[in-house]
């Protein structure tokens, strides 16, 4: 395989990882109040999955990097205040957990080591005692 198509391939994964992960990050955003701490809880929870799932499941750090940005992004986006005055994420104790939590989810599962691969046990030879 060439190089131009294995680093297409990088550049796909990465967008589609943004893609996921602000998707997270609205929906989560949207449901993170609702019974209090459960939504909460179950949105940290989500974005952790997502985060360290891509981090297992591809080499590298690109994938669960650009799902991190991407969830990290939708919540900063949505936390602005709109022009007519309204939140979503409140400045209560649940907003300032939503607003920290997934930075701090997302740092740590990008940051994990990579497992290390279990060494394949070898076949014993045959012994000349038997």
């Amino acid at each position: 395989m060439s190089r131009t198509p294995r680093i297409l391939v990088e550049i796909g994964i990465g967008v589609l990882a943004f893609a996921v992960g602000a998707a997270v990050g609205v929906i989560t955003t949207f449901t993170h109040r609702q019974l209090p701490p459960w939504g909460l809880i179950a949105g940290l929870l989500i974005v952790a999955a997502l985060i360290a799932g891509l981090r297992l499941a591809f080499e590298g750090r690109l994938a669960a990097g650009a799902a991190a940005l991407g969830v990290l992004l939708a919540v900063a986006v949505l936390s602005l205040q709109t022009s007519g005055g309204s939140v979503l994420i409140a400045g209560d104790a649940l907003g300032v957990v939503w607003g920290v939590g997934p930075t701090l989810v997302a740092a740590v599962a990008v940051a994990w080591p990579r497992p290390r691969p279990r060494p394949v046990p070898r076949p014993e030879a045959p012994s000349d005692t038997e």
